[in-house]
């Protein structure tokens, strides 16, 4: 499944929002999105692996995992799903709540939509909403720029 066009920018100096379409159907896209088994193959930073402690793809729900970077650093993450309409749209939360359970994770916090279309049954297209701190978007698009800040690191599948 690979991606045919991707853009991204930076919106304001809090939002990044990048798209991407895909020479696959939308309920494709979708599982790629939300199955442990699948997720686990295209998450993350180029060269990282991730690994999926727990995955509840429903509002409320809680994605813990961890990715590995390849010189052995582990980075523990926690998404919590505030929103989550099959197959069409995934609202979460990246970062912890504080709770004694969450310590430990990368001190990070922001709010992500992904909005999946159907263009027609053999394409699909993600829409990212990337919400963040004021300035911290901002910081973070100028040290990666923002097409690769959307589109790079959280890219195509590792195994192409």
């Amino acid at each position: 499944m690979a991606a045919e066009s991707k853009s991204a920018a930076l919106v304001g100096d809090r939002e990044i929002r990048g798209t991407r379409v895909f020479d696959a159907p939308r309920e494709l896209v979708w599982k790629v999105w939300t199955e442990p088994e699948h997720i686990g193959k295209w998450w993350g930073p180029n060269g990282f692996t991730t690994t999926t402690h727990k995955m509840e793809v429903k509002a409320g729900g809680v994605w813990r995992f961890v990715m590995h970077s390849p010189d052995g650093r582990d980075y523990q993450n926690k998404i919590t799903f505030i929103e989550v309409v099959k197959p069409e749209r995934l609202v979460y939360k990246h970062g912890g709540t504080g709770e004694k359970e969450d310590r430990g994770l990368e001190p990070v916090s922001f709010h992500v939509t992904v909005i999946f279309t159907d263009e027609g049954g053999k394409h699909a297209s993600t829409c990212a909403r990337c919400s963040r701190p004021p300035r911290r978007a901002t910081t973070w698009s100028r040290i990666t720029g923002p097409s690769r800040a959307c589109t790079r690191p959280w890219g195509a599948s590792k195994s192409t």
